[in-house]
């Protein structure tokens, strides 16, 4: 296993982070983790090297407001090995009403995680709408004082929003890392590459999450996209590509994997041995760019994600609905991208498609000129 700094803390962490999102399950409950297989692919990635177990307050859980199993597995896994490992989870700002809120989580999830400190503590999610929710109730002097009284070694954020509202919380408080998407499919996406770098000149450790882009990255390969792989000088697997990319990059301190089946981290485990930065030559980077340009190519609706049709009046987040529609065609991951766009829904972060009701509006703001309306009655007879 390699390790990398984390940003100016100088702990040590191992390139491969063992994401607690996607434990295998029983009868396909994510509230049901299969204990004994899931604790086997915990033992053998520590093992191996892996020192970074990252969870949250609402996974493999059955709703997005209370406790899931994630973080009472990994207290009960974890247990007789703490000292070696690094413990991360996050403060679910969607339950967060006031100062004393954070204090009564963060109590329960040690609680949990059977642990008297939590190294890597992030805010989960951050938006600028979610952001200024935390800071009008104090969460910077929470961090401070979790912090001063050892509850969290380490401070930090997940991102979720569009690009030019990342700087901002990365200036806001003397964060240690943060968590960010990016693959070789994202780079423009979220923080994106300029987030990446922006974190990096400000010394912070960065954990990317969604290398494999939730899996669609791993899945089938299109023909044009399996052509231009095999020009490579260097042949790689589709998901040793992907992760290679986000490794390659010196400013990336690890990258999750939400690893389900004991194949899955055997073969990451390996890959990771290898993970070294700046390693990949001109002619793999330029094979790669031309993989982006391919599967850019099969997109079904030409929506740039600009966002000029946004507010929808129905509430309908217009953008991310037809980035489902083209990840499904992309990737062959229609059911994956159902349970994306259910969980949208169901967090009140968009309408469904169906909800449209042919105002016009968007179409009238869209610089691409796209026929919306025809479009968003497609995407609900694919995703509704």
């Amino acid at each position: 296993m390699l390790y990398r700094s984390l940003g100016r803390t100088g702990e040590k962490v191992s390139v491969l982070g063992f994401g607690c999102m996607r434990l295998p399950v029983i009868d396909e409950r994510r509230d049901h983790i299969d204990i004994p297989l899931a604790t086997q692919m915990v033992r053998y990635a520590i093992d191996h090297g892996v020192n970074y177990f990252d969870t949250a307050y609402s996974y493999h859980g059955s709703s997005l407001t209370e406790p899931g199993m994630s973080e009472t597995f990994v207290g009960d896994v974890l247990g007789g090995c703490r000292d070696k490992v690094l413990i991360a989870t996050k403060l679910p700002h969607w339950v967060v009403e006031s100062r004393q809120d954070m204090d009564s989580i963060l109590g329960g999830q040690l609680e949990r995680l059977r642990t008297d400190r939590i190294d890597c503590y992030l805010l989960h999610g951050m938006n600028q709408e979610s952001w200024a929710k935390l800071l009008g109730l104090g969460v910077l002097e929470f961090l401070e004082a979790a912090k001063a009284d050892g509850r969290i070694r380490f401070a930090g954020f997940s991102y979720h929003d569009e690009p030019q509202h990342f700087a901002p919380i990365v200036d806001g408080y003397g964060w240690d890392f943060c968590q960010i998407q990016y693959n070789y499919m994202d780079t423009e996406y979220q923080a994106g590459a300029a987030g990446l770098a922006y974190a990096g000149d400000k010394n912070l450790g960065v954990v990317v999450m969604e290398p494999l882009k939730g899996g669609r990255l791993a899945g089938r390969v299109p023909e044009p996209v399996r052509a231009l792989w095999d020009t490579s000088p260097v042949q790689r697997s589709p998901v040793e590509w992907a992760l290679q990319f986000v490794w390659n990059d010196p400013r990336v301190t690890s990258l999750l994997s939400g690893m389900s089946t004991m194949e899955q981290v055997v073969d990451n485990v390996r890959m990771a041995s290898k993970a070294e930065a700046d390693s990949l030559g001109p002619e793999e980077l330029t094979v790669i760019e031309k993989v982006r340009d391919a599967y850019r190519g099969l997109t079904v609706v030409d929506c740039t994600g600009c966002r000029y049709c946004l507010p929808c009046p129905q509430g309908i987040d217009i953008p991310s609905v037809f980035a489902a529609l083209n990840n499904a065609a992309l990737f062959d991951a229609l059911e994956l991208e159902r349970e994306s766009y259910n969980v949208e829904v169901m967090s009140g972060r968009s309408a469904r498609a169906s909800e449209c009701v042919s105002c016009g509006q968007c179409e009238d703001a869209c610089p691409q000129q796209l026929q919306v309306i025809e479009e968003m009655a497609k995407a609900s007879g694919v995703l509704d």
